[in-house]
């Protein structure tokens, strides 16, 4: 019986999920789950201003999901075949530069 209700459990969490994927505007804990990080480190970016977040009437706390894609594809980190061939542009110009 609880392996029954351990599916249960794994199908109702889905289900909050993809409505979590359907949503705008997401409360706290919905944010929290779309993000996959914990609610102290939440809070840790949002008391720091370093996540952008909503908080009408001075209490609860929102996100536009926008907003924490922004966030989560921030700080972006090169490849090592962009970087390469950005110094390779970088050469080249500095080479014809010299030639004129």
């Amino acid at each position: 019986m609880t392996e029954i209700y351990q599916k249960l459990e794994a199908i109702e969490k889905r289900i909050e999920a993809q409505a979590i994927y359907q949503k705008t505007i997401l409360t706290f804990n919905e944010a929290v789950i779309y993000l996959d990080i914990s609610s102290s480190h939440l809070y840790k970016l949002t008391s720091s201003a370093k996540i952008a977040h909503y908080k009408p009437g001075g209490k609860k706390l929102f996100f536009k999901k926008e907003d924490l894609d922004a966030w989560l594809l921030s700080n972006r980190q090169q490849p090592d075949s962009e970087i390469e061939a950005a110094a390779i542009d970088f050469l080249m110009q500095k080479k014809n530069g010299k030639k004129r």
